[in-house]
């Protein structure tokens, strides 16, 4: 006789909402609660509490938060709470607003994210600052960096698979002639990295590799200290290899002296209902270490447990 699977039960928004705020109430925060619920509740869901918090209570549940929580741990769940195109609106406004050389958020969310997230985040941006990213962007990057970042963010690629193998190998060309001669904020370059389909600028570097023997990140490595060629890394691999390049940001940032709280954080909260499992499985054949222990190691309290909850115990 097969055996009938009981589905797990799971609150409603609203019992969610009522159990988050008695983590609110009495004396201290209830912090074990309010990781119980929401770093295991899906976007929909934590949508869902969110308006049941508004309707119930009378109050944003972020500004709660917001009251209740302080440092990474803060940071964190204030960004998982947001919907996604919110979450890259904030991450966009502290990039673009205290930008510096070495900054990725602004590169990540204008590569990595679909055309339509892209325009969405964008469109978050002007509600919830009234301005657009792109002035701020032009406020506070300077010289090439405002040059590329610019058509960065303004871009809206088209998304279909088709290739041009012809216009491949001509801007392949191009992209080894403007590189050869160091002119590496030739408007050529960025015109290529910003307006190409991902398809098509994936086939622009595969030709690049056949072509001329070295993939273009190797050639774009002449000098490993300059930000500006850093960045025309991150933007390719970005878009042809997305998970590879999360694989790496987090592998940096924890592996270095004094972990980089920023980058973790941005990470694992943008990517950990999309590719998380595959970014994992990445740095475990990369490192030869659990994602999650890594995290254990470099991280503590309620930051830690939150982090540990979002991405999945071992072997998870």
């Amino acid at each position: 006789m097969a055996t009938i699977s009981i589905p797990e039960y799971v609150p409603s928004a609203s019992e969610d909402a009522e159990q988050l705020r008695k983590a609110f109430s009495g004396w201290g925060t209830n912090e074990k609660l309010i990781i119980s619920i929401l770093a295991h509740r899906s976007a929909a869901q934590r949508r869902q509490i969110r308006q049941a918090y508004a309707d119930i209570f009378g109050e944003d549940l972020l500004k709660s938060l917001d009251k209740e929580l302080t440092h990474d741990f803060e940071k964190v769940v204030l960004l998982w709470v947001l919907d996604s195109a919110e979450r890259d609106a904030v991450l966009a406004y502290d990039s673009a607003r205290k930008w510096g050389p070495g900054d990725r958020a602004l590169i990540e969310i204008a590569c990595a994210r679909s055309s339509d997230e892209l325009f969405a985040a964008r469109r978050a941006y002007h509600a919830r600052y009234k301005r657009s990213v792109e002035e701020d962007v032009a406020a506070h990057a300077k010289g090439d960096f405002r040059k590329l970042l610019l058509p960065l963010v303004s871009a809206y690629r088209y998304e279909g698979p088709e290739v041009n193998q012809t216009l491949a190998k001509s801007e392949a060309k191009l992209l080894h002639e403007k590189i050869g001669d160091k002119s590496y904020a030739d408007e050529e370059i960025i015109r290529i990295l910003t307006t190409r389909s991902k398809a098509q600028l994936t086939a622009t570097l595969n030709a690049y590799h056949n072509e001329f023997g070295n993939p273009i990140n190797k050639d774009l490595k002449s000098d490993p200290k300059d930000h500006f060629l850093s960045a025309l890394r991150a933007i390719t691999k970005c878009i042809t290899a997305p998970e590879k390049y999360f694989e790496k940001a987090i592998r940096l940032a924890i592996n270095k002296v004094g972990t980089d709280e920023e980058a973790v954080t941005r990470v694992v909260a943008t990517r950990a209902e999309l590719d998380l499992k595959v970014i994992k499985d990445l740095y475990y054949k990369r490192n030869s270490v659990p994602l999650v222990r890594a995290i254990k190691k470099d991280t503590r309290g309620d930051y830690e447990d939150f982090l540990v909850a979002l991405i999945g115990e071992e072997g998870a």
